[in-house]
């Protein structure tokens, strides 16, 4: 039996659910499967027996990816954000989303190919930022410079 949590996020996909659900959990750390449910009867976007509803986690948080059709595209109303602590782990995930089909964005943003957006987001940048006053400026217009973030230049900007 298949336990779901308490809370769980729920991200809709037109059909590939499984497919992107297990390339997340070849990505991160403390990330799998956890089960592939079947459709037991036809439905408007699908047949019986195709991947309904797949469980899987990303970095240790329940989630349920629906395969729902394209009725609902994803926008970046919704992300994952990962925080990153060295610049060679935030290059891995960003090349491996970035690489694999989907797409740069701006400030740390970047879209895997199934359209879900994710925030590559070093915790020296979000240090910096919390840091308030001028430290916390000179960081933010370093990062509104960047696509993938870029650890020493934001350092830099930290310390002026």
């Amino acid at each position: 039996m298949t336990h779901v949590a308490k809370n769980t996020i729920c991200i809709w996909y037109d059909r590939e659910a499984e497919e992107a659900a297990r390339f997340y959990a070849s990505i991160f750390p403390d990330s799998e499967v956890t089960a592939v449910l079947r459709a037991p009867a036809d439905y408007p976007s699908g047949k019986a027996g195709d991947v309904l509803v797949v469980h899987f986690t990303v970095c240790g948080i329940p989630c349920i990816g629906l395969n729902g059709g394209p009725a609902f595209p994803h926008t970046e109303a919704f992300s994952f954000q990962i925080a990153t602590d060295t610049q060679e782990e935030t290059d891995r995930y960003w090349n491996a989303i970035v690489g694999n089909g989907g797409q740069e964005s701006e400030c740390g943003w970047c879209k895997d190919r199934w359209g879900v957006n994710w925030q590559i987001t070093p915790r020296t940048l979000t240090e910096a930022l919390a840091a308030g006053g001028e430290e916390a400026k000179r960081a933010f217009a370093a990062m509104l410079t960047m696509k993938k973030i870029d650890h020493a230049a934001i350092d830099a900007a930290w310390r002026g």
